[in-house]
């Protein structure tokens, strides 16, 4: 094995699936950061030249991985391979099995069959093979059919990610600006431990440049706290500088606001939401970001800076 710890060697690519998305964009950055080649794919590799132009090093190519003729020729004399392609909303004839089962467990066999040393394929927090939730079980299931196919894969399990326009801390802090009232998940009693985006790319980065181990790997990664539900509206609203009511709502009427709002092109919460909002969403397992030397970001010194990176906006605008 070459020193760089990858049997194709440093110059050999990093193939990042889902290369255009809210992870897989950073993890394409942080590889890139740490002198990597990097093959992106997205079925629209423009966005990944958008969000990170055309830096050397860089490859932005069009692929679906649920082609296997695309998969196959894109992973071919790949150094590492990375699954970061994620479905939330099932829609278009597309399924959770589709993508987190099906399509990851084809990823896996034809990396192997090619000799990848190197497959991370990312899951979440509470993936759970039997779970009745859709979302849940497909991700569990994802986790089995890869290792079936790849033994020594390495599962990556995030907890809930904030970041740069998320879905998540960022919405809350633009909804409690505009509204007075708020609506929890039931009874805002569910344990969160949040885990900032830049965080989770650069652990996976350190994770393919350390190359490939002879075991199976499972890693959780979480933020620095762990929350209820309600507590982290409280701090995210303070963080904005407002007092707002916070109002429980039973997760009953949530699923159906969810299953109305998902017929929207991008709908403001989602029935995948709302399940994870059922069950805690806290990091179980060891080792987690202390394994690979990263240091978690806590939500409220992201938000402190996302702020004071506004307030900087607006007086060089006033100026």
């Amino acid at each position: 094995m070459p020193e760089d710890g990858t049997f194709a060697g440093k110059e050999a690519p990093v193939v990042v699936f889902g290369g255009g998305g809210f992870l897989g964009h950073r993890i394409c950055r942080r590889l890139l950061e740490k002198g990597r080649n990097v093959r992106a794919v997205s079925r629209h590799p423009n966005k990944i030249t958008d969000l990170l132009g055309r830096a050397a090093g860089l490859t932005a190519v069009e692929g679906d991985i649920e082609r296997p003729e695309d998969v196959a020729r894109l992973v071919e004399g790949a150094g590492a391979v990375v699954n970061a392609v994620s479905l939330y909303v099932e829609r278009g004839g597309k399924t959770f099995r589709d993508i987190h089962v099906e399509a990851a467990g084809q990823l896996a066999a034809l990396a192997h069959r090619h000799g990848v040393p190197l497959l991370v394929q990312l899951s979440g927090v509470g993936a759970d093979p039997n779970s009745p939730s859709r979302y849940i079980g497909a991700r569990g299931a994802g986790e089995v059919v890869v290792r079936r196919a790849f033994g020594n894969a390495v599962i990556v399990r995030p907890a809930v990610m904030f970041g740069p326009q998320d879905g998540f801390i960022c919405t809350f802090s633009d909804l409690l600006r505009k509204y007075p009232i708020f609506p929890l998940f039931g009874r805002g009693e569910t344990r969160l431990q949040p885990t900032f985006v830049g965080d989770v790319a650069e652990a996976i980065a350190r994770i393919v440049v350390a190359g490939p181990d002879p075991e199976p790997r499972t890693y959780e990664f979480g933020g620095p706290r762990t929350y209820t539900y309600r507590e982290l509206v409280g701090i995210v609203a303070d963080e904005v500088g407002v007092r707002r009511l916070l109002v429980p709502l039973p997760i009953g009427i949530w699923k159906g606001l969810a299953a109305a709002a998902e017929r929207l092109p991008k709908p403001p919460v989602t029935s995948t939401e709302v399940e994870l909002m059922e069950a805690p969403n806290v990091a179980t397992e060891e080792p987690g970001f202390a394994a690979w030397g990263v240091t978690p970001t806590s939500v409220e010194d992201f938000l402190r800076e996302r702020e004071d990176r506004k307030a900087a906006q607006a007086r060089h605008s006033a100026e």
